[in-house]
């Protein structure tokens, strides 16, 4: 998530829809939130970029332009992200986004859709404003911005570089998990711009597969098929079978009304942030049996990824999880909060009481883990992070932190 923020009077010009051209650049896929600030006044507007952060719940980049008194939400899709997701995924932050623009518009807000690179399409909405001045050169407000990383801080650790090497020794330490943040209030999104329509999952696969940056045009191609679809072509070839053999035919399963499996193929947990909680709730309650078909869908789920001890949680939960629908400290907390329901308040030394309690809370435990780790090893020899491809040229004299 990125924030940007500059005079609103800077904003008075209706923004129309920037190219879809886009170039290929490296870039680094963090869940964390990029944000840069000013000083907030009475005249000021943020840009919100929603990276994979794509909630509103637990969102401490929301909270900082919260502050500010007018607000612009905007997602990118951006090849450089969206070239690592299957079709699955993509059709899941399709799901998301439809949600997100839903939660902002009960706020008064919207979502502004683009497609390109990020930092370019936020470079055109800023020059779109007729802000900049001859010469190609940036007004001095816009030099004053102040640029941080920021991430959703799981634990209240103070020094990364005292981390220790193993995680079994990092259990021992018995950080305390900070509580997550509510949504906040959020002002009104009183401008008249071209907000953008969301693309159908055929349209965005093509997008994706037209990309420049894309490594092998047959691959690309071949990870559209399915096994089945490649497995019918080579008979079909060899004269074993016809295509229209009944048996290769696709038959969808039925989908209940309040289906948490928004996807295809059904099988991983999706929509919007309630949906996820939803499922959750299901998950976590597993041993006490319900009449409602939405929660006996994903028991029934469950008992499908359980392959081995706690690994249906991310089989089912994982990909919400890294498109930031839900964030691993509210996770967590239902976690938590539930398994003392069931202990009159306390939590155990022993350990917890169900298998789902304990995968779920491992599970985010065990990637924040790793994300620490990742964050550790950019540690410069001053403590700093390296984010350099993250900067933006057209940023000048910026400056970078990061809050963790």
């Amino acid at each position: 998530m990125a924030l940007l923020s500059l005079p609103r009077s800077l904003f008075s010009h209706s923004l129309s829809s920037p190219s879809h051209a886009i170039t290929s650049r490296r870039n680094r896929c963090f869940s964390c939130s990029l944000s840069v600030s000013k000083t907030s006044n009475a005249t000021s507007l943020a840009i919100l970029w929603f990276k994979q952060d794509l909630r509103l719940d637990d969102h401490p980049g929301l909270l900082q332009a919260s502050k500010f008194p007018a607000l612009l939400p905007l997602y990118v899709f951006d090849h450089r992200i969206l070239s690592r997701y299957n079709d699955e995924k993509l059709e899941l932050v399709l799901y998301a986004l439809e949600d997100l623009r839903k939660s902002l518009k009960k706020q008064g807000s919207n979502l502004m859709i683009r497609f390109g690179n990020a930092e370019n399409v936020i470079k055109e909405l800023v020059l779109e404003s007729r802000i900049v001045g001859t010469g190609g050169k940036l007004p001095m407000c816009l030099r004053k911005w102040r640029w941080s990383i920021t991430c959703t801080p799981f634990y209240d650790i103070k020094n990364l570089k005292v981390l220790p090497a193993s995680y079994d020794e990092f259990e021992k330490l018995q950080l305390t998990v900070t509580p997550p943040l509510l949504p906040p209030r959020l002002p009104s999104a009183e401008m008249e711009l071209d907000w953008g329509l969301l693309p159908t999952l055929d349209n965005l696969k093509k997008f994706v597969n037209d990309s420049p940056s894309k490594w092998n045009e047959s691959w690309a191609l071949l990870k559209e098929m399915s096994s089945e679809t490649i497995s019918q072509k080579q008979l079909s070839k060899s004269g074993k079978v016809s295509l229209n053999n009944s048996n290769f035919k696709h038959t969808k399963r039925k989908r209940l009304d309040k289906s948490v499996f928004v996807t295809q193929k059904q099988n991983i947990v999706g929509g919007g942030t309630n949906s996820v909680l939803n499922a959750l709730a299901a998950y976590l309650r597993y041993l006490e049996g319900t009449t409602r078909d939405d929660w006996q869908e994903v028991h029934e789920k469950l008992r499908t990824a359980e392959i081995r001890d706690g690994a249906s949680f991310f089989a089912l939960f994982g990909p919400a999880l890294c498109l930031g629908i839900i964030s691993r400290r509210r996770v967590y907390h239902e976690s938590i909060k539930y398994e003392k329901e069931r202990n009159a308040g306390f939590l155990s030394p022993f350990g917890y009481s169900t298998a789902t309690v304990s995968a779920s809370a491992d599970t985010v435990c065990s990637m924040e883990w790793y994300w620490l780790l990742l964050l550790r090893s950019q540690l410069s020899d001053g403590g700093a992070y390296p984010y350099s491809d993250m900067e933006m040229e057209w940023l000048s004299n910026s400056v970078y932190s990061c809050w963790q």
